[in-house]
């Protein structure tokens, strides 16, 4: 097991643990811990809890650090975890039987439904996380290095992750997957599970989704073809994002012509409803009023997220990357 870390000292102690005790139950052969150029105590505290740790000589980002591991590691699997993430205690026993198909060269799953972060805002972006993953449970064509695993032949032989384009956590596991659909299946478990430990604030979910996640993502698809149908940007859910989006719009209209106000109102409505199992689902996890704000939430992402494909759209005619 390869954990890329990055001064994630307040974690070590839930997420480094539970996979040690993966490899004390016989489940995980080794457990390798590279510290990314960390300027806190993640080298030393990994050492203390017991794992094998490399240090880089200075940050690179978690894609060089997991291509850094997987030249260390002796094992036939290679199964990557995040340092804020903590696996069940079932997953190593899970990951062993997924394995057992030789056709497939990766598996991955998603985080669980209990975030140990209180706020509405992180529970929101881990449930989302777990919602989409679960929904789109069996074949996929992408890859996710929170909880994912790969063979090393397979991981070899397509280069592993893209660590000159990707310098910083984006979506080098994304691009990865495009590579490794072509050689074999993947497959989304979502009895494969993990809690995510991060704390979410609006800023940093900002700048992750826009920067990090839409510009590459967006940038991605439009240089190769079959990225533009799975987990959260399906066909589906671009339906979704278009009427977030003509629900914007339509809220401009009032600015002129305040009696335009049944338009904006139908569309909000027509939004909720394409997103209905969705809002049932955050519903179940924290009550109606919880639902409500997820889905405004939700309805944002779509909008920021489509305007950062737009740009892209502009980007690529004006000859900018």
């Amino acid at each position: 097991m390869i954990m890329p870390a990055y001064n994630a000292t307040r974690f070590l102690d839930r997420s480094l643990a539970a996979v040690l005790t993966l490899q004390r139950q016989g489940t995980v052969e080794e457990v390798i811990v590279v510290d990314d150029g960390s300027t806190d105590g993640t080298a030393a505290q990994a050492r203390d809890l017991g794992a094998r740790v490399i240090q880089m000589a200075h940050q690179a980002g978690p894609a060089a650090a997991r291509n850094r591991g997987s030249k260390e590691a002796s094992g036939q699997i290679l199964w990557f975890v995040d340092s804020d993430v903590a696996v069940h205690p079932d997953a190593g026993e899970v990951m062993q039987k997924l394995m057992v198909d030789p056709t497939l060269v990766a598996a991955f799953g998603s985080y669980d439904t209990n975030p140990p972060e209180p706020g509405w805002l992180s529970r929101y972006k881990n449930l989302i996380h777990h919602f989409y993953h679960t929904q789109g449970a069996g074949e996929a064509t992408t890859f996710w290095a929170g909880c994912g695993a790969v063979r090393a032949d397979a991981f070899r032989a397509v280069g592993g992750f893209d660590a000159a384009r990707y310098r910083y956590p984006s979506i080098e596991d994304i691009e990865l997957g495009d590579r490794l659909r072509h050689v074999g299946r993947i497959r989304i478990e979502p009895a494969l599970q993990a809690t995510h430990l991060k704390r979410w604030r609006i800023v940093n979910v900002l700048r992750t989704d826009i920067l990090h996640r839409a510009l590459p993502w967006s940038r991605l698809i439009r240089e190769r073809s079959g990225l533009a149908d799975t987990l959260n940007i399906s066909r589906l859910e671009r339906l979704r994002a278009g009427l977030a989006g003509l629900f914007a719009l339509s809220c401009l209209t009032l600015v002129a012509d305040a009696g335009l106000w049944p338009l904006p109102l139908v569309l909000f409505v027509s939004a909720i409803l394409a997103n209905w199992r969705l809002a049932l689902f955050l519903n179940r996890q924290g009550g109606p009023i919880f639902a409500l704000f997820g889905l405004v939430w939700h309805q944002l992402y779509y909008i920021y997220a489509s305007a950062t494909y737009v740009w892209c759209m502009f980007e690529a005619r004006l000859g900018r990357r």
